[in-house]
């Protein structure tokens, strides 16, 4: 049965009756998701660079630009799925 849903393509006669379908649905707002603080780090050698790395646990390189503490990946494969 869901099947079925994808299975025509769906053809608009014009932008009321578009807007007809999306009649009574609820709003959706994403909420955009800021850090709580951003700190930046100067580094003087690779050295002090892969110190401070081994001390947060976090592979960081002189091309890194930023990091999440705790490490969070930058595509989450669980955050994109749909519930």
């Amino acid at each position: 049965m869901q099947d079925d849903l994808f299975a025509k393509p769906v053809i608009v006669a014009s932008k009321a009756a578009a807007h007809c379908e999306w009649r009574q649905m609820p709003e959706f707002v994403q909420e955009k998701q800021e850090p709580f603080a951003q700190i930046t780090f100067r580094f003087e050698t690779e050295q002090d660079l892969q110190e401070f790395a081994e001390l947060i646990g976090q592979k960081l390189t002189a091309k890194t630009r930023s990091a999440w503490h705790p490490f969070r990946p930058h595509r989450d494969p669980e955050r994109k799925v749909y519930r």
